[in-house]
């Protein structure tokens, strides 16, 4: 180790989130993609756990300040780690996410929101680790109906 080299690990970043979802009239899926302007992304909306919060906590209240809407968690989608833009190592834990209400709400976070099939979702987003937990998502739904 130099000089220059701390001796000592940034913590871990711990996040969570989920697959928001509806079924169209015509019984198709559709998941909630959001676009973050401060990152010009679009992911599935997570955010990280405020202290003596709950990961299922943090979901649901990320959720609703990135979007406005009230959900429940239903299944869990497991995790997915990688390192964020500051090069922390990042852990982010998903469910599937049913809405029970609220209005889809603009927000400072999120400047646009989408509506997408599941492979339309997956096209969209632009990291592969929305990809994979969409692509889980979607393995819990044809398991479960």
């Amino acid at each position: 180790m130099n000089e220059m080299t701390p001796d000592f690990e940034q913590p871990e970043v711990r996040a969570a989130g989920g697959v928001v979802w509806r079924r169209r009239a015509d019984g198709k899926l559709e998941v909630l993609v959001v676009h973050r302007p401060h990152r010009l992304d679009w992911s599935l909306p997570k955010g990280k756990v405020d202290p003596g919060e709950s990961l299922p906590e943090t979901a649901i209240r990320e959720i609703r300040e990135e979007t406005g809407l009230i959900c429940s968690l239903g299944e869990p989608l497991g995790t997915v780690s990688y390192h964020d833009h500051k090069q922390r190592s990042k852990t982010v834990w998903y469910w599937v996410v049913h809405v029970e209400g609220g209005t889809e709400t603009l927000n400072d976070e999120v400047d646009e929101m989408r509506w997408l099939n599941p492979a339309e979702a997956q096209a969209t987003v632009t990291y592969d680790a929305d990809r994979l937990v969409i692509e889980r998502f979607v393995a819990v739904v044809d398991r479960t109906g």
